[in-house]
């Protein structure tokens, strides 16, 4: 059984409980929970015992996130941003499955400071918002759908850089990886490929079939760069023999990488890489 410790709206109440079913007088040995469903909260009062439906959402107040503690941020945000984060988290799971709930906390409190920006004619500017679109398609796909909840919900509406944002932490729950290091994956990914477009002159057909499997390949050597994972094959002497050019450039673009990650790599990564390059120019 659950306790009612604060109600926060008609939708969302946060109570206190054990693992087993018992009634207790005090909070001692309990943990506290935020439980999000309709009408959760309407006619409940302070210090009465609940039961929760199968079909709610529950989640743990002793977490702590990167943007702070679970329950400072419940305290902090409008009911209302944890209901938004709640319904995009349902979403993500019919598209991915199993995914993190717990980023409904930095969630809802990204979704405060965007609708405090909305509401004082603000805008925060996400220059990866392309990258972010075509890196994480899914996820933003996944992002797009706090647009009408929100609107719904509070009037507001959101524009493609917040979005970019989200679907950064939709990204984040599928995967067990803070924002700041998919934001991250995100700007390398940019770099290297204005880095080439500046080195061959050539403006990047951002549509092109190969352009989408250069950015996820260098998305994936991030990951790599990070993991020491082996790639099977090594295509560096036919490369740097086809394409001495592209070869070097690629090296670069690795040898940039490492220095920004402080990570040694594999040299098949540069055959690898140049491969996609080759490709994405167009070189014969």
């Amino acid at each position: 059984m659950y306790r009612v410790r604060k109600v926060l709206n008609h939708n969302s109440i946060i109570v206190v409980g054990t693992e087993k079913n018992i009634e207790q007088d005090t909070d001692e040995g309990m943990k506290t929970y935020l439980v999000l469903h309709k009408g959760i909260g309407f006619g409940v009062k302070i210090s009465e015992y609940v039961d929760i439906p199968a079909e709610a959402s529950i989640y743990s107040l002793e977490k702590t996130t990167e943007r702070g503690n679970a329950m400072s941020i419940v305290n902090a945000v409008d009911p209302v941003c944890l209901e938004i984060s709640d319904a995009v988290l349902d979403e993500a799971e019919k598209v991915f499955g199993n995914v993190d709930r717990n980023i409904v906390f930095p969630m809802a409190d990204h979704l405060a400071f965007a609708i405090q920006r909305i509401k004082k004619g603000e805008s925060i500017r996400n220059p990866l918002k392309d990258d972010i679109r075509l890196l994480f398609h899914m996820e933003y796909q996944v992002a797009e759908t706090v647009v009408p909840i929100l609107e719904q919900k509070t009037g507001h509406i959101i524009n493609e850089d917040e979005i970019g944002f989200i679907a950064l932490h939709v990204h984040s729950a599928i995967v067990n990886e803070n924002v700041s290091r998919s934001l991250q994956t995100a700007q390398i990914v940019r770099n290297c490929i204005s880095y080439i477009e500046e080195k061959t002159g050539q403006k990047l057909e951002v549509t092109s079939l190969g352009y989408n499997r250069m950015m996820n390949h260098i998305r994936y050597m991030v990951t790599r760069f990070e993991t020491g994972e082996i790639l099977k094959m090594n295509l560096n002497d036919y490369m740097e023999m086809k394409y001495p050019d592209t070869f070097k450039l690629a090296a670069d673009i690795c040898n940039q990488m490492s220095r920004l990650l402080k990570k040694e790599y594999q040299d098949a990564e540069i055959g690898y890489l140049a491969m996609h390059i080759a490709r994405v120019i167009g070189v014969e």
